[in-house]
């Protein structure tokens, strides 16, 4: 099993820039994708970013030129930075991990709020 822990979440305006990481520890395998997630109150959970181990990465459309994810595989840590936020960007962001073998691993979530 693969345990994950984000954090950097929080409250900022309207415009302003976060940045989350998630720290992955336990049975990694060298193949594998990173993703990033979320959920809004009374909406089901949709991918924002994902990134596998050789680098490609795929963004959501709402997201494109705003975040962008990164990967340390030394460090076994995913990002995510996030600039221009949306008052529509507030939710609770997930960190998952998945192989080809089938392991899928989720975070405990961190809130990301977004102000007018």
């Amino acid at each position: 099993q693969v345990q994950l822990v984000e954090s950097g979440g929080g409250l900022v305006q309207a415009g302003g820039s976060l940045r989350l990481s998630c720290a992955a520890s336990g049975r990694i395998f060298s193949i594998n994708v990173m993703g990033w997630y979320r959920q809004a109150p009374g909406k089901q959970r949709d991918l924002v970013a994902e990134i596998g181990s050789g680098g490609w990465a795929n963004y959501a459309d709402s997201v494109k030129g705003r975040f962008t994810i990164s990967r340390d595989n030394a460090r076994n840590t995913l990002y995510l930075q996030m600039n221009s936020l949306k008052p529509e960007d507030t939710a609770v962001y997930y960190c998952n991990f998945r192989t080809t073998t089938g392991l899928n691993s989720w975070g405990q979530g961190t809130q990301v709020t977004v102000s007018s």
